[in-house]
């Protein structure tokens, strides 16, 4: 008997709180609050520090989407599995890409050995005018102008910083987006198990609508870029403007990025243009905004009333401050990132909104 008290008497000496153990309810709480608020200063640390594969992966997300949306649409014709439509849809731009490098390549090569020197001799000449209406004397070359674009968008970092690196992150962003396209609700459910039970609901219901929203906004964005480059290759070889082919392909390419990359790519073609003389250069600035009013009324809206509507000048300012903050990932992505952002606000909105009128309906 006595050594059974002696027993209960060491486990609850051993169950006993220790002196770490926190009596005080209020220390508890204000504990409680200090953690939370330091692990949301680590979170937004580590964000910071692993900003750049951040972008890759959102990266990634956008050519799912890309991919999701074209599987979508050939679903409507072909009525195979999933898996067959993907792979038709991941072959058939690999079969471009092999069709573009194939019988563009070699021209396209050549005419970008020729675009900076085309270039830079129609800013030395817009620089001389210049200096001789009395603005100064100005002295610009290659350099100097690639070290003003990149201060302007930002600070490119180690992972795009060199073709090799940017090859790379190309293709890491590529064989990520074929692996969520290939079972999207696999990851969704993943993310969703990490959330509390009260909370999975509304994350499927708005990750359902980012998912809606990005397909339309690349489908959009993709039909554009296709408008856009091949209307200006046939227009500058109807016309005569240099450099066709490339021209077409930057106009293309720089499409993906809304505002910016319709200036940049028009100051290319009306360089270009006046370099074969004042006939073409008036004919590459007709070209110019016939493209881009087709663009800007005709796809845009169409694409703006099926998606979000977000605001031009939102859109550019996102950019200049996503660019600024990220170089040229932050830059490209910045339109679908508004786009999500503005959709996660739309959903709470519409969810207090909600829990608002259930009060109010209680109350009374």
């Amino acid at each position: 008997m006595a050594e059974t008290d002696a027993r209960a008497r060491a486990r609850a000496k051993a169950e006993a709180p220790g002196p770490t153990e926190i009596h005080s309810h209020l220390v508890r709480t204000e504990l409680l609050k200090a953690g939370t608020w330091l692990g949301l200063a680590l979170l937004i640390g580590v964000c910071i520090i692993l900003v750049q594969p951040i972008l890759l992966i959102f990266a990634g997300i956008v050519v799912a989407a890309m991919l999701d949306g074209g599987t979508r649409l050939l679903g409507r014709i072909l009525p195979i599995g999933r898996g067959w439509r993907l792979m038709i849809v991941c072959l058939s731009l690999v079969a471009f890409l092999a069709w573009t490098v194939m019988f563009a390549g070699s021209q396209i090569a050549d005419q970008a050995a020729t675009l900076q020197r085309v270039v830079m001799g129609q800013v030395e000449r817009i620089a001389a005018w210049a200096g001789e209406h009395g603005m100064g004397n100005v002295q610009l070359d290659a350099k100097t102008i690639t070290d003003n674009l990149a201060g302007t968008v930002g600070r490119v970092t180690a992972a795009v910083g060199s073709v090799l690196g940017a090859l790379t992150s190309l293709v890491m962003i590529v064989v990520l987006g074929i692996f969520i396209a290939i079972e999207p609700r696999l990851y969704e459910r993943g993310v969703a198990w990490m959330l509390p039970m009260k909370a999975r609901e509304n994350f499927y219901i708005t990750t359902a609508r980012m998912g809606f929203t990005l397909r339309r906004l690349m489908a959009g964005r993709l039909l554009g870029m296709a408008v856009e480059g091949v209307g200006t290759w046939l227009a500058c070889l109807a016309f005569g403007v240099p450099m066709a082919a490339l021209m077409g392909l930057l106009t293309g390419l720089l499409a993906f990025i809304p505002n910016i990359g319709a200036i940049l790519s028009g100051v290319l073609l009306i360089l270009v243009g006046f370099s074969a003389g004042t006939d073409t250069g008036i004919a590459a600035i007709a070209i110019y905004f016939v493209v881009q009013t087709v663009d800007g009324y005709l796809i845009v809206p169409m694409v703006a009333k099926r998606t979000v509507d977000l605001a031009p000048a939102l859109v550019l300012g996102a950019q200049i401050l996503l660019g600024a903050l990220l170089g040229v990932m932050g830059l490209a992505l910045a339109d679908p990132i508004v786009a999500m952002i503005k959709v996660a606000l739309e959903r709470e909105a519409e969810r207090n909104a909600g829990a608002g009128g259930k009060a109010k309906a209680a109350a009374t």
